[in-house]
């Protein structure tokens, strides 16, 4: 017996409800640069700078009490947490007024302070400024590329409508998910954009389904209306565009639950990537191909006969259409 959690020739009107998502993913937008300018992204060592030490202790850390040894230091900011196994520490420190050398007289003074509360010192590291503004630029030069690039690909193997609107919900998840981390505070680090990348293929594969499922529906009915059209190709694809979802989001959860500090941040971004994601393919992608004028001649031009296919009116099923 086959799961089926969709129901077969389901009906939903996803283009009407653009009078709903439109002013919704306007808002998130709105609320996501405001919360960027406002109050900025919570960078990581990666991006900011700073000294990074993974500790082991002997038997599960008393993390308060090493807050506080660190704290008292008068290091600056510092953070204290788990890292994975209750032995496993990691401790960030803000980068030190000075050259390598005052970085290094930090470290010494960390490791007098914990003295025997370590049993193994795994990993010191520290990047400098330049590192973390090349790093930065970097991150944002690949989000840039990724998006201009799928537009191209998008653009080649469809029409231009197509790929208008699949960078308009590609960019609105991008923006979203960086919003989500101004908002939250989450540490944004280069696991983070690599999360944000993730998200841009999963997302416009999600929409190239869906906009494939549009163009053999634009060249199967030449008489249906635009929005009808739409919401056919939407309900049909429907089924496969919520289980890959829930799927993924089942492997997500089971991530960001058991997986430990270092890969939560970058799980619980994917969690709002694929929500966000699946959103903007069925009520962003599809209902904008209206606003750009999207059209069957084009579509038809390099059909023969035999491949035009008119169905006759039984065949269409009744989707709900923008009245």
């Amino acid at each position: 017996m086959r799961l089926s959690i969709v129901p077969a020739n389901t009906n939903f009107d996803f283009v009407g409800r653009r009078r709903l998502a439109y002013p919704l993913s306007a808002l998130l937008i709105i609320l996501s640069i405001g919360a960027f300018f406002t109050q900025g992204l919570n960078f990581g060592i990666d991006f900011r700078g700073g000294i990074l030490i993974e500790i082991k202790t002997e038997g599960p850390a008393n993390v308060a009490e090493l807050r506080s040894t660190v704290g008292g230091l008068g290091l600056g900011e510092v953070q204290v947490q788990e890292f994975g196994a209750p032995d496993d520490v990691l401790i960030r420190i803000q980068q030190q007024d000075g050259a390598e050398s005052e970085q290094l007289q930090a470290i010494n003074i960390l490791k007098d302070a914990l003295g025997d509360q370590v049993a193994e010192y795994r990993r010191t590291e520290f990047v400098g400024p330049t590192v973390g503004a090349e790093l930065i630029s970097s991150a944002i030069w690949a989000v840039v590329l990724a998006i201009g690039a799928i537009l191209i690909y998008i653009w080649f193997r469809f029409e231009w409508q197509f790929g208008v609107g699949a960078v308009i919900a590609l960019t609105h998840d991008v923006v979203t998910t960086i919003g989500l981390f101004a908002f939250t505070q989450l540490e944004f680090n280069l696991a983070t954009v690599a999360a944000i990348l993730t998200i841009a293929g999963y997302s416009i594969n999600d929409t190239v389904v869906i906009y494939d499922r549009v163009r053999e529906e634009l060249r199967r009915y030449k008489k249906l209306d635009m929005p009808a059209l739409l919401n056919l190709a939407a309900n049909r694809t429907l089924s496969r565009t919520f289980m890959t979802s829930v799927t993924t989001l089942i492997a997500l959860i089971a991530l960001a639950v058991f997986g430990g500090t270092i890969i939560r941040d970058f799980a619980l971004a994917m969690i709002w990537g694929v929500i966000i994601g699946t959103y903007s393919s069925v009520f962003v992608a599809v209902p904008v191909l209206l606003a750009l004028n999207l059209s069957r001649q084009s579509l038809s031009a390099g059909l023969d006969e035999s491949e035009q296919v008119e169905a006759p009116e039984d065949d269409v099923p009744d989707t709900p259409s923008d009245k």
